[in-house]
């Protein structure tokens, strides 16, 4: 009997650990794709929908293969923000990421010469693959930070579409330029030191600059990451909220504040390395299809 009662609660488990894997695994073959979408690229019926799901706020998938349940516009304007390119409709996100913006906006609004900040891509309403731009921000936790520091916070729908950031870099983005101040760096260390946060992605001369100013504790700079582009924003990714079980967590930085990674960076721009010539051709890009996705974001892309 005590044998047979082990069996049953092993089986038990194992059914308990099927489960939270099906949660999070990815729609594994075209049949359980409804025929309507099947054969359509994923950023085509993602980019149709204006607004977001009626279910509970909730990434599922990855930044870069994830959907958003029950997405959160921020408010095209506040007390110490604005949205850009409203035209986009790129305003949407968990509504953890939307209280980081605002939080971090207040920061931005203490610094002398800033409003506030001016806020750009977040993610669609539901998530999911964008008609354009963006590989990421599909799970409603990546931001986009315009460089430029808001004079004035009552810009029109025309203005936001036509008025157009700064540019921080110089020599390719080995170093910073004249914009560059120390109001940027107090707002990027805000954002790194707030605990939501996974990565910041600038530039490399940035982080290069800040490890050179930073004077205090410079763990904080572990987070920012140096990356291509990231000159005229800086690009924030949120840690999976506590308990999304279909999210899936950016991985943890490599240990220490970066600072030699970032050095290296800036020497390849300077000095670039020789091509490898076995290295293999880039292979081309792919859409994602829903079969690529987490199996949630067909009933996230059918809910009214």
């Amino acid at each position: 009997m005590v044998r047979y009662l082990l069996i049953l609660i092993a089986f038990a488990g194992l059914a308990g650990c099927q489960t939270q894997t099906s949660e999070r695994s990815t729609v594994s073959t075209q049949a359980q794709v409804p025929a309507s979408m099947r054969g359509v690229e994923a950023r085509q019926l993602f980019g149709a929908h204006s607004n977001g799901s009626r279910q509970d706020p909730a990434p599922h998938g990855s930044y870069s293969k994830g959907c958003l349940a029950g997405g959160v516009a921020l408010a095209e304007t506040g007390p110490t923000w604005q949205a850009m390119r409203l035209s986009r409709n790129r305003n949407w996100a968990h509504p953890e990421t939307i209280g980081f913006v605002r939080d971090l906006s207040k920061v931005a609004a203490a610094q002398p010469g800033w409003k506030g900040l001016y806020v750009g891509d977040m993610s669609q309403p539901r998530g999911g693959p964008m008609l354009t731009g963006h590989r990421s921000h599909q799970s409603g936790l990546d931001a986009d930070i315009w460089m430029l520091p808001p004079k004035r916070l009552n810009l029109s729908a025309a203005e936001r579409e036509n008025i157009p950031s700064i540019s921080l870099r110089k020599a390719k983005g080995a170093y910073v330029n004249d914009h560059w101040s120390r109001q940027h760096h107090e707002i990027l260390k805000a954002a790194a030191q707030d605990p939501r946060v996974a990565r910041i992605f600038v530039f490399p001369g940035a982080k290069v600059r800040m490890c050179k100013d930073e004077t205090g504790d410079k763990s904080w700079l572990r987070k920012v990451r140096p990356w291509w582009g990231h000159h005229y924003h800086f690009h924030v990714r949120l840690n999976c909220p506590k308990g999304a079980r279909g999210c899936v967590d950016q991985k943890a930085p490599p240990p220490g504040d970066g600072c030699k990674d970032a050095e290296k960076w800036v020497q390849d721009i300077l000095n670039p390395p020789p091509p490898d010539p076995n290295a293999p051709k880039p292979k081309p890009r792919r859409q994602l299809q829903m079969a690529d996705l987490p199996r949630q974001c067909v009933s996230i892309l059918q809910s009214q």
